[in-house]
C-alpha cells in the first residue's frame, strides 16, 4: 500500500485522539495524588443561573421576571427548596438526593471579573485560566496536567496516555498545550471501528511511524490511548447497545456520562476528564418550569445523575464542577428569554464535596445591587473555586498553583469535605 492510500485510508481515524498543540511531547506523564479525579462539564452559551438556583424569597425576582420566574416550593412547578432562601430548578429534580446527602454544592454569583459579554471571549478566558489575557497560549486543564511531578512507569511497560480525556469532536481550549489528551467522540462512535483497525492499515501506519521524530512520537501515543479505551469500555458498550436495541436515547448526555463512568471506573489512569454542551443562549423563549431551558435542564441532571450512579465507589474521590462562561440578566427582555448577563451559579458534584450548601456572599437582585443595572454581581472570582478544587480537594501542592492560574493572587475558596 502506498504511503498516500494509507494517508487517505486513516484520516479520519487520526482524529480521534488528539494532543495539545503548543507541542507534541508530553512533559510528563504523572498522576494527581491518590485516585482523585477531576470533571469539568462546560455548558457553553452562558446559561441563566437565576434559573438553575433561585432566591425565591426576594420579592426582586419575581417582579423582574413576570413570565419565566419560577414558582416557590410547594407550589405547581415550584422549586425544589435548597436552604430557606435558594430553591433548585424543578427539572434538576435528580440531583437532590446528592444535595441531601452532602455531595452536591453551589457557589452563587460567581463568574469571571472581566467584564465582556461575547460568548468567544468569555469561554476563552475561562478556559485558558486568564481574565482578560487573549495572549495565553494553554488552557488550565492542560497546565493541571503537567503540574504535578513525572511519575515512573509501570516496570516494562509505558506511562499511560488517557490521564486527560475530552469528549466531543474536537479538542478544546481548555485542553491546549504540550501534555497529551485523548480525544474521543461523543455517543457511541467513541469505540466505533476505524480504518486503523483494520490490521492492514494498522500495520502500514506503524512502520511508517516507528521512528523517535515528534509526530511518530505523538502517533504513538494515539494508538495507545486508543486501545487503553477501548479496553475498559468495550464490554460496557456492547452490553447497552443490546438494551437499547439501536434505539437512540432522548438526548446524548446522559448516555456520555453514563460511558464516561464507565471508563473512569475501569480504566485507573484517567483522572482529568472535560465535556461541553450547547445550547444555553435562551434569548428568546426562555420558558419556566416548562420550557426551552427547562428542556435543557432535564438531560443534564440526569446526565450528572447517572454518572454519580455508574461511577460507584470512585465518585467518592471524584469532583464535578459544572460552570458556564457567564450568567444572564436579571429582568426578562420583551421576548421571554434572557440576556448576556454577568454573574452565574457554578456546581460542584462529589463524594469529596462538603455539599448541602449554597457558598459565597449573595449580593441580592434588587435594582440596586445589580452589576451595571441589570446583572448578577460577582462576588467570587471562578478561579477561587477552580484553585480551591485545586488544593483541596486535588490535593495539588500550594506551590504548584501559580503554574495552573498564572497572575491569579486570590483566596481559593475550600468546598472540600473535611
Amino acid at each position: 500500500m502506498q504511503r498516500r492510500q494509507v494517508l487517505k485510508s486513516a484520516a479520519g481515524a487520526l482524529a480521534w485522539t488528539a494532543v495539545g498543540r503548543t507541542a507534541f511531547a508530553a512533559t510528563g506523564n504523572a498522576t494527581l495524588p491518590g485516585n482523585r479525579r477531576l470533571v469539568v462539564v462546560f455548558l457553553r452559551g452562558a446559561v441563566d443561573g437565576l434559573s438553575v438556583v433561585a432566591p425565591y424569597t426576594e420579592g426582586a425576582y419575581y417582579q423582574q421576571r413576570s413570565t419565566i420566574a419560577l414558582a416557590r416550593p410547594g407550589q405547581d412547578g415550584g422549586l425544589l427548596d435548597l436552604d430557606g432562601h435558594f430553591g433548585l430548578n424543578p427539572n434538576l429534580a435528580p440531583l437532590m438526593p446528592l444535595w441531601q446527602s452532602g455531595k452536591l454544592a453551589f457557589v452563587h454569583a460567581s463568574g469571571s471579573p472581566d467584564p465582556t459579554r461575547s460568548h468567544f471571549d468569555a469561554q476563552d478566558y475561562m478556559e485558558s485560566g486568564t481574565p482578560g489575557r487573549k495572549g495565553t497560549p494553554d488552557g488550565w486543564l492542560n497546565r493541571l496536567l503537567g503540574a504535578e511531578p513525572a511519575a515512573v512507569a509501570p516496570a516494562g511497560g509505558r506511562a499511560s496516555v488517557t490521564r486527560g480525556i475530552s469528549v466531543g469532536a474536537t479538542l478544546p481550549r481548555i485542553w491546549a498545550g504540550p501534555n497529551p489528551v485523548a480525544n474521543i467522540a461523543n455517543g457511541k462512535g467513541a469505540t466505533k471501528p476505524t480504518p486503523l483497525d483494520r490490521p492492514q492499515v494498522g500495520q502500514a501506519f506503524d512502520a511508517l511511524y516507528a521512528g523517535d521524530d515528534a509526530l511518530s512520537k505523538a502517533y504513538r501515543e494515539s494508538r495507545q490511548s486508543r486501545a487503553e479505551v477501548n479496553e475498559a469500555m468495550s464490554a460496557d458498550v456492547r452490553e447497552q447497545m443490546a438494551a437499547d436495541n439501536g434505539a437512540p436515547l432522548p438526548n446524548g448526555f446522559p448516555d456520555d456520562a453514563g460511558r464516561l463512568a464507565q471508563l473512569m471506573r475501569r480504566d485507573p489512569n484517567v483522572q482529568i476528564a472535560f465535556l461541553a454542551l450547547g445550547g444555553w443562549d435562551t434569548h428568546v423563549n426562555q420558558g419556566g418550569a416548562k420550557g426551552q431551558l427547562a428542556n435543557r435542564l432535564q438531560p443534564l441532571g440526569q446526565g450528572l445523575a447517572e454518572f454519580a450512579t455508574r461511577l460507584g465507589p470512585a465518585f467518592d474521590d471524584t469532583t464535578v464542577l459544572v460552570l458556564s462562561e457567564f450568567g444572564r440578566t436579571a429582568r426578562q427582555n420583551g421576548t421571554g428569554g434572557t440576556d448576556h448577563g454577568h454573574g452565574n451559579v457554578m456546581w460542584a458534584l462529589g463524594g469529596n464535596i462538603a455539599g448541602g450548601k449554597v457558598y459565597g456572599r449573595w449580593p441580592g437582585v434588587d435594582a440596586s445591587a445589580l452589576h451595571e443595572g441589570r446583572d448578577l454581581a460577582i462576588t467570587t472570582d471562578f478561579r477561587q473555586v477552580l484553585a480551591g478544587v485545586c488544593m483541596n480537594n486535588l490535593r495539588l501542592p500550594d506551590d504548584r498553583l501559580a503554574t495552573v492560574f498564572p497572575g491569579f493572587d486570590g483566596a481559593a475558596l475550600n468546598i472540600a469535605r473535611a
